[in-house]
């Protein structure tokens, strides 16, 4: 009775040793191997490795590949562990045979470790004791329950020591062989497979004859297993061996260190990723971008980037931040140029144009004023210094002018411009609208390239959904470009599109059609006569100071935009976007398919009567009427300001009024008439313009008739007047307009008479610091008077 009693306590201690015996066996092993850092890898869309980073360690260590090479797996299992596939993690026979080697040699001349040891000796890098190998044994046999003999030669190749800080297959193969494991012969991989088991002593570049016997045994050896011919072993001898380890290509650097910044944001565990990119266009982008800053480095310009993103998939294709030289630190090649926030010169005026016909604030061809303007002491200026008095709203975009931009923002208002490019997705607006005020389209904001060409993308991919969505919006076209292949986003369905885009559908497509009609560089103007050309919208700009040269252009399929400049902000004269940017642009472009052009979205269209003459929504007195195709909110544009009646006398030569001629005689016709400033400048460079007739002598002006503008100043300016290269100082000149050509205007300043004017109505004055007021009177007694300020000193 006593020893049943005494008897059963036994047995359960026995069954819990067991019991905890077991556990410490199954949690014997980590939940992950292998903890060392992994480098960052970059790969092409069809698999090609593009770039890649040492790990933190200075280890080059790949992430662990999925597949591993049938050749790696046949070389690395006949040199190291013959009979993997047979045993449960450790080979006794193996290890029997060691035994009696090591003991008979009197030294350790073979380890007996299987494959599945070596995993675990790679993971725990523990000294190399009898109880450590007993550990190794139990670990092993532990790691085979759970794991796949795949899933352990995985292990393997990804965690084997290769030679220097090489670690792993994959950057073996690259480091020593320049290619993917995949493209490897049977002398190659041998080469690596014998690699691992004494990789400091048998290093490519040392120890050569020695590497060489061990892979000539090894292919031997898998001759005699059969797995090669005698014939291939053979032939694989004569293969070179590699010497010092290669650079690992470095095509898309900038890109893989955007990567590496924002992997903790786009949640990837992993640090290999497969891009979106092409390989073959981003090498030829590269080479591309090469040629130009060998040629601009003639003028001190030193840095280039271009982007290339496809319309339809909203991916990358193209990323070329930089022309990479690590070795010319003082090009500052590392600086991510897509990335960094620059001027945009003119490349927001498309933004503008297409906002204002979105709003219903002009139509495709209104004319905009382009004369001498100053708003709040702020005078921009054309880039050729000319006029045009008054020019169609398009030719303005086309030709990007600054003036009529300028008034167009000021109609516009730029604190909703402001909220408009923050919806299309320019994020470096990062102080208030106010700060920047109008200057904001002249580039007076700052951008990055990532940003814009996200929005120009986003509009092309609006308007190319127009048939996808019925006539409505899909809210994520303006989302960032993908760069990594398993981030793209699944196609919106139809009912959950929306009724209302950012950007309509019309406003999109008159702004495209404006932006194709620009000059490409080089071409004249002729390109449209070429069958083969790419019909291709586009805009360049150019930052104050010559720091920035920008071209982006866009077809249904692809967006393209460069950037050419200093890293720096150093300046450059000729450094502007039509002249360095633009060739590069076209370039790109004839690299890419060369597709359909846009569909009309003719049921976002509405055909309108438009005065052919001011673009203008066509009234009462307009003549020449054409028909428009334009946006819905067209409807909220004015009547034509510039067509109006007037009385001729019965001869039709003079104007009259009721004074001088009876109505019942009067000829009453429709005339084009500009306000004087712009009729100034406008009737130069338009023959055809018809200046109103005179007045009937003895009939008088109403007065209403606004005979007189000045130019220059405006009223209320402030004015610095420099000194001269002699030191003297120098002079303002002063510009008026009068309907009358021969005129004569009487110039007084502060009541006091300073001179007559007759025809050309300009003076150069120098009137001393102060408030002045400015009065001008012609012959018939029609006055102008304005104020302005002549300062003692340049305002800051």
């Amino acid at each position: 009775m006593f020893k049943k009693i005494y008897a059963e306590p036994k047995l359960l201690y026995s069954d819990l040793l067991c019991l905890l015996l077991l556990l410490w066996f199954w949690f014997l092993l980590p939940s992950k191997l292998f903890l060392s850092p992994t480098s960052y890898v970059l790969d092409a869309s069809n698999g090609e490795l593009l770039s890649a980073a040492i790990a933190k360690d200075g280890q080059w260590r790949f992430p662990l590949a999925d597949t591993i090479p049938e050749k790696f797996k046949q070389c690395i299992v006949a040199f190291e562990d013959q009979r993997f596939y047979q045993h449960p993690g450790v080979d006794v026979l193996a290890m029997a045979r060691a035994m009696q080697q090591n003991f008979k040699a009197k030294a350790v001349v073979s380890g007996g470790s299987t494959l599945s040891m070596q995993v675990i000796r790679l993971s725990r890098k523990e000294s190399r004791t009898v109880g450590q190998k007993l550990i190794e044994v139990l670990m092993a046999i532990r790691l085979e329950i759970t794991n796949s003999k795949t899933e352990i030669l995985r292990l393997y190749a990804g965690n084997a020591p290769f030679g220097s800080n090489v670690v792993g297959l994959d950057a073996a193969s690259w480091r020593y062989f320049s290619r993917s494991p995949e493209s490897l012969s049977w002398g190659e991989m041998a080469t690596l497979a014998v690699l691992p088991n004494s990789p400091s002593l048998v290093h490519p570049g040392k120890n050569s004859q020695k590497l060489i016997k061990k892979r000539n045994d090894l292919l031997d050896k898998m001759a005699a297993l059969k797995i090669i011919d005698q014939e291939t072993a053979n032939l694989s001898k004569l293969e070179p061996i590699p010497g010092r380890p290669l650079p690992l290509p470095q095509n898309a650097p900038h890109l893989l260190q955007r990567f590496k910044t924002e992997r903790g944001q786009l949640e990837i565990p992993e640090t290999r990723i497969t891009s979106t990119l092409d390989y073959n266009l981003q090498l030829k982008v590269s080479n591309l971008l090469k040629r130009y800053q060998n040629r601009y480095r003639a003028n001190d310009i030193n840095n280039i980037a271009a982007l290339v993103l496809n319309v339809k998939t909203g991916t990358v294709q193209s990323y070329v931040g930089n022309i990479y030289q690590p070795e010319n630190k003082e090009l500052q090649s590392h600086v991510d140029m897509i990335k960094a926030a620059r001027s945009p010169g003119s490349t927001l005026k498309p933004l503008l144009y297409a906002s204002m016909l979105n709003d219903g604030f002009i139509l495709p061809r209104t004319l905009i004023p382009d004369i001498p303007t100053q708003i709040n002491g702020y005078s921009p200026q054309n880039y050729d210094l000319g006029y045009d008095g008054a020019i169609p709203a398009d030719r303005a975009l086309s030709r990007s002018l600054n003036i009529p931009a300028v008034k167009m923002l000021q109609n516009y208002k730029y604190q909703r411009f402001y909220d408009q490019l923050k919806k299309l997705g320019i994020n470096t607006l990062n102080k208030a609208a106010d700060h920047y005020g109008l200057s904001i389209i002249l580039g007076g904001s700052e951008v990055t390239m990532w940003d814009l060409a996200k929005t120009y993308m986003g509009m092309a991919r609006t308007l190319n959904h127009f048939n996808d969505y019925q006539g409505r919006y899909n809210p994520h076209d303006y989302d960032a470009p993908v760069y990594i292949q398993q981030s793209a986003k699944p196609s919106l369905a139809q009912e959950d599109a929306q009724i209302n885009g950012i950007l309509d559908y019309a406003s999109i497509w008159n702004t495209f059609n404006a932006m194709e009609e620009l000059m490409r560089p080089g071409e004249e103007g002729l390109w449209e006569q070429f069958s083969s050309s790419q019909r291709v919208a586009w805009k360049t700009g150019t930052s104050v100071g010559s720091r920035d040269a920008w071209a982006v252009g866009l077809t249904p399929e692809f967006v393209v935009c460069v950037w050419v400049g200093n890293a720096d902000g150093e300046g450059r004269p000729g450094l502007t976007g039509v002249d360095v940017a633009a060739p590069v642009l076209f370039d790109i472009f004839r690299e890419l398919p060369n597709g359909k052009w846009f569909k009309t979205p003719k049921h976002h269209l509405k055909t309108m009567r438009v005065c052919k003459q001011s673009g203008y929504k066509a009234g009462e007195y307009c003549k020449d009427i054409v028909e428009e195709l334009v946006p819905p909110s067209a409807e909220k544009t004015g009547i034509c300001p510039y067509h109006r009646l007037i009385h001729l006398d019965r001869t039709a030569t003079y104007r009259v009024t009721d004074d001088c001629e009876s109505t019942t005689m009067m000829v009453h016709q429709p005339w084009f008439v500009l306000p004087p400033a712009m009729e100034y400048y406008y009737k130069i460079k338009n023959s055809d313009y018809k200046l109103l007739p005179a007045f009937m002598p003895g009939c008088t002006d109403p007065g209403n008739n606004f005979v007189m503008e000045m130019i220059y100043p405006k009223p209320n300016a402030q004015i610095y007047i420099p000194l001269e290269l002699d030191g003297a100082r120098g002079k303002v000149v002063f510009n008026v307009s009068h309907r009358n050509t021969n005129a004569k205007i009487y110039w007084h300043i502060d009541e006091a008479y300073v001179a007559t004017t007759k025809n050309f109505h300009q003076l150069a004055l120098s009137p001393t610091p102060g408030r002045h007021t400015l009065t001008l009177v012609d012959e018939d007694g029609e006055r102008l008077v304005q104020s302005f300020t002549i300062l003692s000193k340049e305002k800051d």
